[in-house]
């Protein structure tokens, strides 16, 4: 699993690359006080994740990942707890709030791996993703699905009239669907990007269903519009 480390601060650079160094399953790749020097070197070297330190002078951590095309998973680091409820909206693999240990370390690296695996599982020739509902595992084709809705501990997988109800998170649903046919535009909320009728400010239309666009999802939303 390929990474880079962001952070104005170099001693916790160092903290991120020492314990990088121990965890065999982590290729830590560079690392970065000036986040403007490492968007150059991802756009010429992409890589699984980022280990980013959200308040940074110039452009905090948040800003910096909502501005990437191509979003690798992401570990947001910080001393501020307060941050933490922004970055799990963007979806982070974790949160670690400094100084962190190397277990706590190990522990966010193991699940942005499983959550890469996921991810890679589904970048294949297939046409359609297995869903569990109750006690049965149900095949759905990308093409038959309209969007996906949140709802408490399940996932809304909405058909046209049908509707196929799962227990899973949204962000595994995400990490399961191909990002070329699906997008995230919002917290609870997931839409096939060929079904989106109409787009206005703060929200859109899929196949007659009014969905919210969220504030942190914009960015996302305005990449569609300009392909």
């Amino acid at each position: 699993m390929t990474a880079i480390a962001i952070d104005d601060e170099p001693i916790a650079l160092d903290v991120v690359s020492s314990h990088a160094a121990k965890v065999p399953l982590l290729d830590l790749q560079a690392t970065f006080t000036n986040a403007f020097e490492a968007m150059d070197y991802l756009r010429q070297h992409p890589v699984d994740l980022l280990f980013l330190d959200i308040k940074m002078p110039d452009i905090s951590g948040i800003e910096f990942f909502r501005s990437l095309n191509k979003k690798p998973l992401v570990i947001f680091t910080t001393a501020y707890s307060e941050h933490a409820v922004a970055g799990f909206e963007l979806d982070a693999v974790d949160y670690l709030l400094k100084p962190f240990s190397l277990p706590r370390f190990l522990k966010a690296c193991n699940k942005a791996h499983e959550w890469l695996q996921l991810r890679n599982t589904n970048d294949t020739k297939s046409a359609y993703i297995f869903v569990k509902t109750g006690y049965e595992q149900v095949k759905l084709s990308y093409q038959e699905i309209d969007y996906l809705e949140a709802t408490g501990n399940y996932v809304n997988f909405v058909l046209g009239d049908h509707h196929i109800l799962s227990r899973m998170t949204i962000t595994e649903c995400e990490a399961l669907l191909p990002p070329d046919k699906f997008l995230r535009i919002h917290r609870s909320f997931i839409v096939a990007s060929a079904k989106i009728n109409k787009i206005e400010r703060h929200q859109l239309t899929v196949n007659g269903s009014i969905l919210p666009i969220g504030a942190s999802y914009m960015h996302e939303i305005r990449l569609l519009t300009e392909k």
